[in-house]
């Protein structure tokens, strides 16, 4: 057909708009390039991939006890990555990566077509290289400019770096989920293995994770990562990477996650917390990723010890107070194939808790218990359970049981109702030298040690006593031991005070009710000392003034502390009267060892309160060392708070504890240089043993998180003793023995056993008394007048 000239003059001018419209889109996307491009980062930067170095922390010996990190990254080289690895992610986000030149414009125009016929936005389009683009330097909000950004940075990208470096680039950077970075740290988090030691199906998890990785990742929803699984996997058949064969096991496979945790070296998980916390308070959230190497005073083999002792002592608790029956049960028709995947997955549901291992009954009658183990089979004999108590019908197959596996040979065993808590730490400054907030940290991170407020009971006692000591009254000073009733206003009944066990002694010396913890000499002497007066002295232990009730009931106990807190008023004790402050950091590095902070404890320094030595007149005397430059000084003397003459007294007093008292068990020990209390509060709810060497403060508390009594008879001596012995006869494994030297101001003398008055001469009952020189008691002026009166008094009670 021939036009005519005023058609043709159309077409042609047609023909020429729309060539100039060409020539101006061509030259606003140049413009727009060259706007976008010019403040475009440089690709060379992606060659210098910086990483987040996780929070580290150790204990004094160098032990790796916990890490944090805000990222996990494990870096590899292509020729290091499997090819299933990047078939995977081929498969499941750009199949034709090695052909495109970093944008694949027929992705692009299939998503601008969607948005013409939809108005919807879509992620489709996005190549491996312009998610490497987004991730490294843009942000993730979905607009229009950021997605032509994305282009530019990809072909840019795709001119400067060849496709294995993209490829493995992208591999080390995407964001997988759970802090994971990389496919090497993705497979070390959900796997616990290289990722060159992956299944397929596992290879296939990760590669679909990319998407949505917070949402779809297999520890936040299982059952959306096995739906991507199966999506990659479909994926890569329908590409020919894999086999039908190979498709249909990799399908079949259960999704088993192991959840990494840090190859620590020592077992602190409570102390790693409260590093943790207060790095983050100190740092933000930049503690995770700086580089910063923690310091603490924990020592790795007493740590491992107060582990150990702790759990011992709620097992053994446990024991006696019978069995409760199997913690779950497994189909027959799981435990009928004890070598499937399916069973594995479902005894793996059940984790470790406190050393305990998760274990399934496969045969019981009564003699013989047939078990069924993560590592295989295992068989107990009647012994291993004796405790529990069991006839033929106790436990039935594919019930789910623990094994305890921590002594000699392995015992049945079930995760304890009952809590606990350790800490030991150094009196001369404070440092914690060991720390167990409970059973197991992963079951439950409530830190016992530090946040558990519970009635201190007897282990009060010797607070109240130094009081009376810095009073007037010395361990030769006697109180009546017998009944008392109170009609006090601020109770809410008449109140009848009892010792334990109910019994009554009549006359007895302090040091003896000490021993014996007597209640009702503890009420009297509050009594005489008057409450006002020790609500102003036992502070100075540093225990906490606003948790000291304004009654008598103080006496026996009745305030709360936390095990922490106790430890720092026996440190007092053990230290001859210094306030030191507990503490856990000793210095913080960052990633190029440079030192951030130091700890610079207040530390007992007797020497420093001495007069200083006589010198030549015409030189300054030197301060010493150690506190002469308090800003660089490494330590700084703490404050003498209690008279050292009267700490030691009570020192002395709970060193007989230990060796005649509530705590005789202790010279299991064989050493002379311990002292402690027992504690008991009403109906057995609390159990405590708070006790020290020279240089070692420990205290053990038993208990349930919420109030419950233990039981008759689990008093501090039964329940928290034990602990605390298992773990002092570690810490002290090698230490000399030494007791505190006695301060001046106390003599000796012979006093009567039975009035505390100074003995006659030639007395053979006569015992030998420490006390103040300012408080000798008077001697008896009529012997056998003192013998009556005490006579009559037994006769009453």
């Amino acid at each position: 057909m021939t036009l005519d000239k005023p058609a043709l003059r159309v077409l042609l001018w047609l023909l020429a708009a729309a060539l100039l419209l060409a020539a101006l889109a061509v030259a606003a996307l140049f413009g727009a390039a060259h706007y976008y491009g010019r403040d475009l980062p440089s690709v060379a930067s992606l060659r210098e991939l910086q990483l987040s170095v996780p929070l580290r922390i150790y204990s004094r010996d160098g032990k790796l006890m916990g890490e944090f990190g805000s990222e996990r990254r494990a870096l590899l080289r292509f020729e290091d990555l499997p090819p299933r690895v990047v078939q995977a992610f081929l498969a499941a986000e750009d199949d034709r990566f090695f052909e495109h030149p970093g944008v694949d414009w027929q992705g692009l125009l299939r998503a601008a077509l969607k948005y013409a016929a939809t108005g919807e936005k879509s992620q489709g389009g996005s190549t491996i290289t312009m998610q490497l683009a987004r991730n490294v330097f843009l942000s993730s909000e979905r607009t229009f400019t950021r997605k032509f950004k994305e282009i530019l940075l990809a072909l840019r990208i795709e001119r400067e770096l060849d496709k294995p470096q993209i490829m493995a680039l992208y591999l080390n950077k995407i964001f997988l989920g759970e802090r994971a970075y990389g496919v090497g740290a993705a497979a070390l988090v959900y796997f616990g293995r290289d990722v060159g030691s992956l299944s397929l199906g596992e290879t296939a998890v990760i590669a679909g994770l990319p998407k949505a990785p917070s949402r779809d990742n297999p520890v936040a929803n299982p059952v959306r990562a096995t739906e991507r699984r199966d999506y990659v996997l479909r994926r890569m058949r329908e590409l020919g990477y894999i086999s039908r064969a190979e498709y249909e096991e990799a399908v079949a496979e259960p999704l088993v996650v192991q959840p990494y945790r840090p190859q620590v070296e020592v077992e602190a998980d409570y102390v790693a917390e409260m590093v943790r916390a207060e790095m983050v308070a100190r740092f933000g959230e930049e503690a995770y990723s700086r580089g910063l190497n923690v310091t603490t005073t924990v020592d790795a083999s007493r740590q491992t010890a107060a582990n150990a002792a702790l759990r011992q002592a709620l097992l053994e608790y446990d024991r006696r107070h019978g069995w409760r029956g199997a913690e779950a049960h497994i189909p027959a028709e799981l435990l009928a194939q004890p070598q499937s995947p399916e069973f594995a997955t479902a005894l793996g549901r059940y984790a470790p808790v406190g050393g305990l291992q998760a274990a399934v009954v496969q045969a019981f009658d009564g003699n013989e218990l047939a078990l069924l183990t993560a590592s295989g089979p295992l068989t107990l004999g009647d012994e291993s359970f004796a405790w529990a108590k069991l006839d033929s019908a106790g436990l039935a197959p594919g019930d789910v049981v623990r094994i305890d596996s921590s002594g000699d040979a392995p015992r049945l065993a079930q995760i304890p109702e009952a809590q606990g808590a350790l800490v030991a730490l150094n009196p001369d400054d404070g440092a914690i030298e060991a720390l167990v907030g409970g059973f197991d940290f992963f079951a439950g991170k409530f830190n016992r040690v530090t946040q558990a407020r519970r009635q201190a009971g007897s282990g009060f006692k010797p607070f109240l006593y130094a009081t009376a000591m810095a009073h007037g009254y010395t361990p030769a000073s006697v109180l009546l031991d017998a009944p008392v009733v109170f009609d006090d206003p601020r109770l809410e009944s008449t109140w009848r005070p009892e010792n334990y066990g109910g019994d009554i002694k009549g006359p007895m010396r302090l040091r003896e009710a000490l021993v014996q913890s007597r209640n009702l000499v503890s009420i009297r002497l509050l009594m005489g000392i008057g409450i006002d007066t020790a609500l102003d002295f036992i502070p100075r232990f540093g225990l906490p003034a606003d948790r000291l009730p304004r009654d008598l009931t103080m006496a026996l106990g009745s305030a709360v502390f936390t095990p922490l807190e106790m430890a720092r008023g026996y440190a007092t004790i053990a230290n001859g009267g210094f306030v030191v402050d507990p503490y856990v950091i000793v210095e913080v590095r960052d990633s190029a060892g440079e030192i951030v902070e130091r700890a610079q404890p207040r530390r007992a320094c007797p020497e420093c309160l001495l007069p200083p030595p006589v010198a030549d007149e015409t030189q300054p005397t030197p301060l010493p060392t150690a506190v002469a430059d308090e800003a660089e000084a490494e330590w700084l003397p703490a404050e003498q708070a209690v008279d050292p003459a009267v700490a030691w007294l009570v020192g002395d007093m709970l060193h007989d504890v230990t060796v005649r008292g509530t705590a005789a068990k202790v010279a299991q020990l064989q050493r002379n240089d311990l002292a402690g209390k027992t504690g008991t509060t009403n109906d057995e709810t609390d159990a405590w043993f708070n006790g020290f060497q020279r240089h070692h403060v420990a205290v053990v508390w038993v208990g349930f998180d919420q109030p419950t009594p233990l039981g008759r008879g689990e008093v501090g001596g039964r329940a928290a003793l034990p602990a605390w012995m298992d773990y002092m006869r570690v810490a002290l494994d090698g230490v000399p023995q030494e007791r505190a030297p006695r301060p001046p101001g106390l003599v000796n003398v012979r006093i009567d056993r039975e009035t505390g008055l100074l003995a006659a001469a030639g007395d053979p009952d006569a015992i030998f008394e420490t006390v103040p020189q300012n408080a000798i008691p008077p001697a008896m002026e009529n012997p056998q007048q003192h013998r009556d009166e005490r006579n009559g008094l037994q006769e009453l009670f």
